[in-house]
């Protein structure tokens, strides 16, 4: 039987035009024999200006729904996700060569790794690439080690969250995407930081694409009000995981306990 990874792309218009780029590269990945991948493409809107880029490919289903926000796009999609894992690709990147048989390798070898992440790097329109400072050591990420990173780095996580691969269990678990106009992946990686242990791959898995229209790039994405209400939202829902201690796997009971 045919395991797969579902690799879930939110889209808006302005983004549309470089879902094929996003498309060449998951067909350039070689998973493990008796896996595939599923590819969600959820617009967020109802324009026609999606449709026309999405590949005729029966592993790529297409779905619409009126405007929320790249997070509530995501988590709408996971209503058709089949797969064991959930893989994020926004719609403006591309994946390694490499990058889906890495993470599988990862969460099928070690059931107590929740998620991984991986090495991005931003893809500039010139073509050339560029990689980010203080990655962490290739190797396992214990819990509250994004948050606490992050809080002391003006709300920098130390491993981006546009590389997130997640047990979709645990995914469904937290909600999918925390409901914010931005920071929803920040949101949901704090999340997954707080009740389980995740994995980094020094080896780049992400082009992280830099153009003019990108949400990321606009006014609004800094304005320090929102800012400041995203961040103080994402740490309290983290904060407030951590002390339910509730964990993913969930721990073995103390036989102790129940004497």
């Amino acid at each position: 039987m045919t395991r797969r990874v579902t690799v879930v792309t939110a889209v808006h218009g302005p983004s549309a035009r470089f879902l094929p780029d996003a498309y060449a590269s998951l067909c350039e990945q070689r998973l493990p024999g008796g896996w595939d991948w599923e590819w969600l493409i959820q617009q967020d809107g109802t324009t026609d200006e999606v449709r026309p880029y999405v590949p005729d490919d029966a592993r790529v289903s297409f779905g619409q729904g009126r405007p929320g926000g790249p997070g509530v796009a995501r988590t709408i999609a996971l209503a058709r996700a089949k797969g064991a894992y959930v893989k994020v690709l926004d719609a403006d990147d591309r994946l390694t060569p490499g990058a889906l048989a890495r993470d599988v390798a990862v969460l099928e070898a070690d059931p107590t790794v929740s998620w991984t992440t991986s090495q991005a790097l931003d893809l500039l329109p010139d073509g050339t690439t560029a990689g980010f400072p203080g990655n962490p050591d290739d190797g396992p990420l214990e819990r509250g080690a994004v948050l606490d990173h992050w809080k002391r780095n003006d709300f920098r996580a130390p491993v981006h969250p546009a590389t997130l691969c997640v047990r979709r269990e645990l995914l469904m678990a937290l909600g999918g995407w925390m409901a914010l106009p931005a920071s929803e992946d920040t949101g949901l990686l704090l999340a997954l930081d707080a009740v389980g242990h995740g994995w980094f791959s020094a080896e780049a898995g992400l082009l992280h694409r830099k153009w003019q229209g990108q949400v990321t790039g606009q006014a609004s994405h800094v304005d320090p009000v929102e800012r400041a209400a995203r961040m103080t939202v994402a740490e309290a829902r983290a904060r407030a995981l951590a002390a339910s201690r509730w964990t993913y796997p969930a721990a073995p009971a103390d036989p102790a306990a129940t004497r």
